[in-house]
């Protein structure tokens, strides 16, 4: 799910390569599997799966029986997402203002909900989007997710790194009452460390970058990229490289709750 930057911000949107995506960062989805087991999804019922990606979970969950509709704000992606799984519905919205024609019995977010600045918005639409005692399950970036990252990048450009993040990376304590606000009751809440190994060696750090800091980068020219690139692994080669990977710093927050 892309979000736009900020108001004031001079990150440029983040936009979005599926091929790479699914090539080179299939972590997004593969590290979750017991994430479905908390949705839980049940023939017949009616799901959400907001920030969808290419739609691989997407078409997990609909292997349960149930009516999956898949949202993302990126054209690019959801056109990856019906090429791969014509089967299945794909929408492209914005997750701080998406509508469903009916109420859903549940609403499914992987690897999304910290790309939305919007997030009080996004708790609406989530709250209207479900029928009473439908169940929110999502998993996103929490505090202190990628900070090494995101600190070695904004010394790197010079900038504050609270100027450069387009991130939402919320605590446990921000986030659980912005859901009870709009009619959430809380069941489940965790912040936990998920270190996650990138692929292709020497070159996975900087096809993260290339991946999901791209707003970030995107007014630098080719040459100071590449210095920017360098000056990142030189920075977290003691602390992220492991033997023969990169280990990127992640914190993720996951959520179950019920519509009341």
């Amino acid at each position: 799910m892309t979000d736009t930057a900020p108001a004031g911000s001079p990150l440029a949107a983040q936009t979005w390569d599926p091929s790479l995506y699914d090539s080179r960062h299939s972590f997004v989805y593969t590290m979750v599997a017991d994430m479905l087991k908390l949705l839980d999804a049940q023939p017949g019922e009616s799901i959400v799966d907001l920030g969808c990606g290419t739609g691989v979970l997407t078409a997990d969950i609909a292997k349960s029986g149930a009516n999956v509709t898949g949202f993302d704000l990126s054209s690019e992606m959801i056109a990856q997402a019906r090429k791969n799984f014509p089967q299945l519905r794909f929408e492209v919205a914005d997750a701080a203002e998406f509508t469903v024609d009916e109420t859903v019995d549940a609403v499914f977010s992987n690897a999304a909900l910290h790309w939305v600045r919007r997030s009080e918005a996004a708790v609406q639409a989530i709250s209207r989007a479900l029928r009473p005692g439908g169940r929110f399950v999502a998993e996103f970036g929490g505090h202190g997710c990628v900070q090494q990252i995101l600190e070695a990048t904004s010394a790197a450009l010079g900038r504050p790194a609270t100027e450069i993040s387009p991130w939402f990376f919320p605590t446990v304590g921000q986030y659980a009452p912005l859901l009870e606000r709009y009619g959430l009751e809380v069941g489940y809440a965790t912040l936990f460390d998920r270190p996650t190994p990138l692929e292709d060696g020497e070159q996975g750090l900087r096809n993260w970058l290339q991946m999901f800091a791209g707003g970030i980068l995107a007014s630098l020219d080719g040459n100071r990229r590449e210095e920017v690139y360098s000056a990142v692994e030189r920075q977290l080669r003691s602390s992220l490289w492991k033997t023969d990977r990169w280990v990127a710093d992640y914190r993720r927050i996951r959520i179950v709750a019920k519509k009341l």
